[in-house]
């Protein structure tokens, strides 16, 4: 095997890429844009390398294999920054909180004054916590670009157009990581809406990820660093719109004020939509029908699982070698 096209060059794409080419494998990596930017899915991540705190609600395999990740990303990129992982709710919402212990590992109970020395600026507002010590995040864009400056440096070969998957598989092994686009060829994946905000907030420090537990609305707040924070939530079945919904804009900053009253005084830098690619278990799939190989459905995991999906299709190509998330009753 001498080379490959890859067929979409967000994370998913970038991540098969890198694997490959490590593997000795020449890559092209073809996208309709010229470079990551607000189009991509991945340009509006969270950024969290947190598998035991998914397992609240995903599936096993993401737990065991999103715990590749944060191992992945910094031999790659040199992203990512090992605090944890630290999940409060308020006092009426203990309940919540109790419900995530109960659904996940990996972690240690704090108290309130354990809270506040990992968090001084969350002191005194939660009596208890869960920290997810071995957890990770990263700075999506930060990490996206250096995987692509990488890349670039070692001899891939970057294609601006808008391929057709099948079109270049008649010429030799394609592998289409399209994401949410892909719903031209997979009938069966759907978008997943998300809708989060970048705000500027000077006056608060906070060196981790926070998961804000709420009956209606659990938010998580990462650090990018020099007061800017990514601020998230909502998860709504169906298409993306082009805009923020004004429910989900009220809730995600009362929410965040929640945390830290300060967060009424941030400035709002970036609201963002998208669509994230999903099955209907939520899991990642690798299809192979010939000189096309499709990968897809990260959902909402996809920095914490494209790591284990580039790994399964390197295996596939150079030891053919069945993944664990092939799927072989469809094209």
């Amino acid at each position: 095997m001498t080379e490959v096209t890859i067929i979409g060059g967000g994370v998913a794409g970038l991540c098969v890429a890198r694997t490959l080419l490590d593997c000795g494998v020449g890559v092209v990596l073809v996208d309709r844009h010229k470079d990551i930017g607000p189009h991509a899915c991945s340009w509006w991540a969270g950024g969290m390398l947190a598998p035991f705190c998914e397992g609240e609600s995903a599936e096993e395999p993401v737990v065991r294999l999103g715990r590749e990740a944060a191992d992945w990303w910094e031999a790659k990129t040199g992203a990512v920054h090992r605090c944890g992982s630290l999940v409060v709710s308020s006092m009426r919402d203990t309940a919540d909180l109790a419900r995530f212990a109960r659904r996940t590992t990996g972690f240690r109970q704090v108290s309130g004054a354990e809270i506040s020395d990992l968090e001084p600026d969350l002191g005194g507002r939660f009596t208890k916590g869960l920290f997810f010590e071995s957890e990770a995040h990263l700075a999506p864009r930060r990490a996206l670009a250096r995987l692509r400056a990488s890349l670039l440096a070692d001899g891939a070969v970057f294609v601006q157009e808008d391929a057709d998957p099948d079109r270049y598989a008649q010429r030799g092994l394609t592998i289409d990581c399209r994401g949410y686009q892909a719903r031209d060829r997979l009938c069966d994946l759907r978008g997943v809406k998300g809708e989060m905000l970048v705000l500027s907030c000077p006056d608060v420090s906070i060196s981790r990820p926070i998961r804000l537990l709420h009956p209606r609305v659990p938010l998580y707040l990462v650090p990018r660093g020099d007061g800017v924070f990514m601020l998230g939530a909502t998860m709504i079945e169906g298409h993306a719109g082009k805009h923020v919904t004004a429910r989900a804009l009220l809730e995600l900053l009362s929410a965040a004020y929640a945390l830290n009253p300060a967060f009424g005084e941030a400035e709002v830098l970036e609201i963002g939509v998208d669509s994230r690619p999903a099955f209907p278990d939520n899991l990642p799939r690798i299809r192979r029908n010939g000189n096309l190989i499709r990968a897809n459905g990260l959902f909402r995991h996809g920095f914490l699982l494209a790591p284990a999906l580039a790994r399964m299709v390197a295996d596939l190509i150079i030891d053919n070698k069945t993944p664990e998330v092939m799927d072989e009753t469809a094209a």
